[in-house]
């Protein structure tokens, strides 16, 4: 409990922290809006309504490795495990403090999204009818894997350029590479097994059968993909030097 609270003390002494919040909050369903506003008739609502999500989750990245790595740059870090010997205690801590701040956002944004979807939309969008609930809580949890994610990849390569590079190109090169394979049968593999392909899944409502992996399959790829990244960051920081 110390460890988080300390983190907590920590995240709120910078000022990016508020910001990068922000920016999930104001940009997920700024997008949505405009996403909203021009859909298409034959559509999928919830999912438009939600495409903010695609963007909200770099503020969550930065958030993430900030979060971490940002230790690592001015070497406050030392201190850190000074005071805190238990160096996994640290990371949890760390990783706790990321979803945490990341439900909270995401779910305002999301909140908001619905809402924005439900004014702008013909046929309105409930959050009450079962698909559109499940879209709205399953990118909560998109959003707070995406986080951990950033956290885990992080605590292994602790410089945040590289981090953030490295989550971002993971979640939206991934695709792009998959839609360039001729084979359909390994671009359907490609984009199974995409943290934001399977992932965003989690947002469809209509005609699941011609999405590549089912709802909440998909998040449990991305679950995957977060909980290999932490597994990672964890090794790697008890293996390794605070330098």
């Amino acid at each position: 409990m110390s460890a988080l609270h300390a983190e907590w003390t920590k995240a709120w002494t910078v000022p990016g922290t508020a910001w990068l919040l922000a920016g999930v909050v104001t940009l997920t369903p700024l997008l949505g809006v405009l996403a909203a506003s021009s859909m298409a008739e034959g559509g999928d609502p919830a999912r438009t309504s939600l495409l903010g999500v695609t963007l909200g989750q770099a503020a969550v990245v930065g958030l993430a490795v900030a979060t971490v790595s940002g230790e690592y740059g001015t070497g406050m870090i030392r201190t850190t495990l000074t005071a805190v010997p238990r160096r996994l205690a640290v990371l949890r801590a760390k990783a706790f403090l990321v979803c945490m701040l990341t439900v909270a956002g995401g779910t305002a944004a999301v909140g908001a999204s619905v809402a924005a979807g439900d004014a702008l939309l013909p046929e309105g969008l409930s959050i009450a009818q079962g698909p559109v609930l499940r879209a709205a809580v399953g990118s909560v949890l998109y959003l707070a894997l995406v986080g951990l994610l950033g956290v885990g990849v992080a605590a292994l390569v602790r410089d945040a350029a590289t981090a953030v590079g490295l989550v971002l190109g993971l979640l939206f090169l991934t695709p792009i590479v998959a839609s360039l394979v001729s084979d359909p049968d390994w671009r359907e593999r490609l984009l199974e097994w995409s943290p934001m392909t399977a992932g965003l899944a989690v947002q469809a409502t209509v005609d699941l059968g011609s999405q590549p992996i089912g709802p909440w399959q998909g998040l449990g790829v991305l679950a995957a993909w977060a909980s290999a990244a932490l597994l990672a960051g964890a090794a790697a920081l008890r293996l390794r030097d605070a330098s």
